[in-house]
């Protein structure tokens, strides 16, 4: 967690409250990070944090996205702000994709060693 506080920081992000989300409750087994965040004007914000080897495709945005949307059926309150933090490679069209339905998209490839 201290890792993608760090990040947010240096994105000049600060949240009240930063919160993981455990990916049971929203009934996925996916593996990536999932946080909840209430800024200082006191609206919710999701960060994922994705940090894996293979590529992501469009198809795995579409399902970051119906995530979210369980997040806020969840939490049962509007999440306003959306964050994505990819540490893979990433396809152009799911980027594209999540960037017109208003997410912010961090992109960071891994390091091959």
């Amino acid at each position: 967690m201290k890792e993608i506080v760090d990040f947010l920081q240096e994105k000049n992000l600060v949240f009240k409250s930063l919160v993981p989300i455990e990916l049971k409750a929203l009934g996925s087994r996916k593996k990536i990070a999932i946080y909840l965040g209430v800024d200082l004007k006191k609206y919710y914000a999701s960060i994922f944090h994705i940090e894996k080897k293979s590529r992501i495709l469009k198809k795995e945005a579409l399902e970051i996205m119906v995530l979210h949307e369980k997040l806020e059926l969840f939490k049962e309150s509007k999440i306003t702000k959306k964050y994505i933090y990819i540490q893979a490679p990433l396809c152009s069209k799911a980027k594209a994709l999540m960037q017109e339905n208003q997410w912010t998209v961090w992109h960071e490839e891994p390091n091959n060693n």
